[in-house]
């Protein structure tokens, strides 16, 4: 009879699921019903997804980055298994300084984290499925795979979706200055998935052959920075940047060593070489690490900076370094990958950054009142170029952009737009406008853009500001969670309109991905390259879509 059989099945899945790592030996039918994939490590087993998919999750591509491995590339994981190991439980955050966290502790996750997650919409098709790889956002300090959900881009059954994590904040990316801690130990991380992707994602019916990789906000940033190498032509298609590239002040630090020295001192560490922070660093908790990111944002406002650490360009000396010049120089070079490329940004992008300063102080006073009196202090941190300035220009500097955006104006609620305007343009637009104007003249690979000004009901800027009684206009990630539904994801206000724009772009990163052409409802996307005329975006709206000269953007 079937009921034994049944609820046996349903006893082993609990056991499984009692515990982040299960391995069990046993034979089962290798199908989308029980589905089971062979890894060089052994087996993994899924589960089958509402909305019928399926989903291995949590599965290693590194050694755990800890104790001695700590600030050292990735090692990929080579350890193998018996039986088959259950791909079936949500991985554990990476260690992070969570800005939407619990706001009594913003610490959150563990330092061995380095998995990743697979969805594919059958192990038993002829065909195999493109392959759509995320790197999430988070300023390169918080977030995570699981935070931003793939079920709007599996619904269709058209590509297979990979997420994966990475190291964060200062387990990511603090470093010396010179080999000691080289730095960009996250970018690593995401290289060595990708490989790891690649070598493997046809083991789940995926095609190796037609890997986009995607990014938002930091993961933007870091697909292309990625770019920055010829080698990606190897692992990836396809890239898309959604909302960050490589080359605005919050992506590339100029002064890392301040960072390190700084932190060792927070820590009560030796600052006399490299090596003795290093040391003192490796038998410190890992939570004591994180959490110095406080440090380094109590003197400001908010959670500022919002990046406090980030990629570098590496020493020289550095072995199998990631990054070992400016981006703008390597794409000038002509050394960046030639592969297609969609960058983009939202309208009112900076919304995300800007609308925090529209919260209240106990006394009801929004706390943009503050700049008043020490923007010349807060604007070089908030906007990140401090270090990307001279300091015996710095204050000119400052005060330049203060002009240009505010004038004479005070920084006031009334004022809030002409604020958010600037850190649109200063953090996310002009720097995608001048990575168009690069790659047109420096690439001969084509290369495609958008803005998008289509607000979400409810987004970041009223989550940051604690206000609904402002509309913020089409903030940071408003067109990013129409692909990967967000953690604030609203049924409710999903509205139809939403509904239709989501659809509209799960199809146009499936053709990206299935064929290579870019089309947004019925608007078809200008190619652009060293070959065409100009450059141009298209303009989308709540209504419409239409190609836009980048002079008019």
């Amino acid at each position: 009879m079937a009921g034994p059989s049944r609820f046996g099945n349903i006893s082993l899945l609990l056991i499984c699921l009692s515990a982040a790592v299960v391995v069990v030996s046993c034979n089962k039918i290798e199908s989308d019903e029980e589905p089971i994939v062979q890894l060089p490590n052994g087996k993994i087993r899924g589960l089958k997804r509402p909305g019928n998919y399926l989903s291995f999750e949590s599965i290693p591509y590194a050694e755990p980055p800890i104790g001695k491995n700590r600030f050292e590339p990735p090692k990929p994981y080579l350890a193998n298994w018996t039986g088959i190991r259950y791909a079936t439980q949500h991985p554990v955050l990476c260690m992070q300084w969570d800005q939407f966290g619990n706001k009594k502790d913003l610490l959150s996750g563990v330092e061995d984290c380095l998995t990743i997650n697979v969805y594919t919409p059958s192990l038993t098709r002829n065909k195999p499925y493109p392959v759509l790889v995320l790197v999430h956002g988070g300023a390169f300090t918080f977030s995570s795979a699981q935070e931003n959900r793939e079920d709007f881009l599996m619904a269709n059954g058209k590509l297979i979706v990979v997420k994966m994590n990475y190291r964060l904040g200062p387990l990511g990316f603090l470093s010396t200055g010179d080999d000691v801690i080289s730095g960009n130990f996250g970018l690593k991380d995401q290289l060595l998935a990708l490989e790891w992707i690649k070598g493997n994602v046809a083991a789940f019916n995926g095609n190796p052959e037609k890997i986009t990789v995607l990014g938002f906000s930091a993961g933007a940033a870091s697909v292309h920075l990625h770019m920055m190498n010829k080698n990606f032509e190897k692992l990836a298609a396809a890239a898309v940047s959604m909302s960050g590239n490589a080359l605005p002040y919050w992506v590339v630090d100029r002064n890392p060593k301040k960072k390190a020295v700084a932190l060792a001192t927070f820590l009560n560490c030796p600052t006399d070489s490299s090596s003795s922070i290093k040391r003192c660093l490796q038998d410190k908790d890992p939570t004591d690490i994180v959490r110095t990111i406080k440090e380094f944002q109590k003197p400001y406002i908010g959670y500022n900076p919002a990046v406090p650490f980030s990629p570098v360009v590496e020493a020289k000396t550095v072995q199998n370094a990631f990054l070992t010049e400016k981006p703008e120089i390597i794409i000038k070079s002509g050394k960046s990958a030639r592969i297609p490329w969609l960058a983009a940004f939202t309208k009112n992008d900076g919304g995300y950054n800007a609308a925090e300063f529209m919260q209240k102080d106990s006394n009801g006073v929004e706390l943009i009142e503050a700049l008043n009196e020490r923007w010349q202090e807060l604007l070089p941190v908030n906007l990140y170029f401090k270090n990307a300035v001279d300091e015996s220009e710095l204050e000119a500097f400052t005060t330049s952009i203060r002009q240009k955006y505010m004038g004479d104006e005070k920084f006031t609620a009334q004022n809030y737009f002409l604020f958010q305007k600037m850190y649109t343009d200063v953090i996310f637009a002009d720097s995608t406008k001048k990575s168009w104007n690069l790659h047109k003249e420096y690439t001969d690979s084509p290369f495609y853009g958008y803005v998008y000004d289509n607000p979400r009901p409810r987004n970041l800027g009223n989550t940051l500001s604690n206000r609904t009684d402002i509309n913020f206009g089409t903030v940071h990630g408003d067109d990013f969670y129409l692909l990967f539904r967000g953690p604030d994801f609203d049924e409710v206000s999903f509205t139809e309109n939403q509904k239709k724009m989501s659809s509209n772009f799960v199809r146009m990163i499936e053709d990206f991905c299935l064929k290579g052409n870019l089309q947004f409802g019925t608007c078809k996307f200008a190619e652009n390259s060293s070959k065409t005329k100009g450059i141009v975006a298209m303009y989308i709206t709540k209504d419409s879509c239409k190609p836009v000269s980048v002079d008019e953007l």
